[in-house]
């Protein structure tokens, strides 16, 4: 009978492991990592060259009384904690070390401590954070009940250490998304859009291919273009309201010696409420659409590139944003596309065909990420490498909407649409056949 039992016991760990790794996480796999760290600590410290010589002193003092030479000694451990997906440590470094050490040792540590993921980063000087993964939480990705959204913040992805990647158009204006057909960008982009639709925010649509991809949302959306020369004349539109928002913020600023500091205007976030324009978050389904021309100088596809180039330029104090997405994105789509990747602080790169088109996106921020990028596999949709400009990176991995939740988040959201005089005249027209929605009530613009 006990042995029936303990049969037991095994198969349902197993299962939980396969099945729900969480789960068994929770239950047995962070005790036993935690164990496992303790007891391994320092000689693992030691077989990955994180130790340092013993010191002058006790070494003098070993032979003086001529005993054995003191060991290396090993970073002191300050914390291990447990978390939802893993293992948190807090090492306190050995004089000597520096926090590069601890990154570079990263995937021996991750064998060494039998877990599937290790991330270190620096807390301040001579301390160090090291997030272990017990599972691949991207297998499967599972976001959690609590989600830290606010104004112009959104939950987009599950990045690899179990964290939260999220959309932050204050903090990172302007983003870029490339990757391959069938690569998980269009998920991505329904993501997003749908986080926005609950938010006080104008969604600005530009999608060359007859409005296929953004169309869905129309209730949703203030603006969209579905050609390129509806979409030349959507951006100049963008490009004067912009300029009207800058008057706004001129008039209120009334800067004299003894106006505090933080009452003087610099974007639209120091304006008052009752003057505060709506921003406006710009999506561009394809990039190469509206760059791509026969004629070496098209005046057309010129008004594009100056009209971007302005908006990423100018447009955050303005409360525009934008969000690029295409297959490449490179001077070979002609002029002035290096100087917009430029002003694209966002970088996110799903599956791509080839080496150089993830180089387009990360070859100035890291090479480590530009190899990442070229390992996603087919069978893993949805996963993209995230850089940044402090030449970080890190896996992420959408999960899957559907473009019906993305489409019923819009609709229910649509009466938060927002009238924008600038814009009227590309608002979409809806089937009359549909049923009638709610009158909107917004605002006055300050433009």
């Amino acid at each position: 009978m006990g042995w029936l039992v303990i049969g037991l016991v095994v198969v349902v760990v197993l299962v939980l492991r396969w099945r729900r790794p969480a789960w068994y996480w929770l239950a047995f796999g962070a005790l036993a990592a935690m164990v496992r760290i303790r007891v391994r600590y320092a000689t693992v410290m030691d077989a990955c060259h994180l130790t340092v010589p013993a010191s002058r002193w006790r070494l003098a003092v070993a032979r003086w009384a001529k005993r054995e030479i003191p060991r290396q000694r090993p970073p002191r451990l300050m914390r291990c904690m447990p978390t939802r997906t893993g293992v948190r440590l807090r090492i306190k470094m050995q004089p000597g070390q520096d926090a590069f050490e601890f990154s570079a040792a990263a995937d021996r540590l991750r064998h060494s401590f039998a877990v599937h993921q290790v991330v270190s980063r620096e807390l301040k000087p001579g301390v160090v954070e090291i997030t272990m993964t017990g599972y691949d939480v991207l297998r499967q990705v599972r976001m959690p009940v609590r989600l830290a959204s606010g104004v112009l913040r959104v939950p987009v992805a599950l990045r690899e250490d179990g964290g939260v990647f999220y959309r932050d158009y204050k903090e990172i204006p302007h983003s870029v998304t490339v990757g391959a057909t069938q690569s998980g960008k269009s998920v991505f982009q329904r993501t997003v859009i749908k986080h926005l639709a609950p938010q006080h925010v104008a969604l600005v649509g530009i999608d060359c291919k007859n409005g296929v991809e953004l169309g869905p949302f129309a209730r949703r959306l203030s603006a969209l273009a579905d050609n390129p020369d509806d979409a030349a004349d959507l951006l100049d539109a963008l490009v004067d309201r912009m300029e009207g928002i800058y008057q706004v913020i001129r008039r209120e600023q009334r800067i004299s010696a003894d106006t505090p500091d933080g009452e003087i205007a610099a974007n639209i976030w120091d304006l008052p409420e009752h003057l505060r324009p709506v921003p406006v978050v710009v999506t561009i389904d394809e990039i190469a659409e509206l760059a791509l021309s026969a004629k070496r100088h098209d005046p057309r596809r010129d008004r594009i590139i100056t009209a971007l180039i302005r908006l990423a330029q100018l447009g955050r104090a303005a409360g525009i944003f934008l969000d690029i997405y295409g297959q490449r994105f490179g001077s070979d789509l002609g002029d002035g596309i290096t100087m917009l990747r430029a002003q694209l602080t966002g970088r996110v790169v799903h599956r791509v065909n080839d080496e150089s088109t993830a180089k387009m996106a990360f070859g100035d921020i890291s090479p480590h990420a530009v190899f990442a990028a070229t390992q996603i596999p087919n069978t893993l949709r949805g996963m993209a490498v995230v850089g940044y400009s402090t030449g970080e990176w890190v896996r992420i991995r959408t999960p899957h909407t559907r473009m019906r939740h993305a489409v019923a988040a819009c609709n229910r959201h649509a009466h938060r649409t927002p009238h924008i005089a600038e814009l009227a005249r590309f608002k979409p027209v809806l089937d009359p056949a549909a049923p009638a929605l709610a009158p909107v009530e917004t605002r006055p613009e300050a433009a």
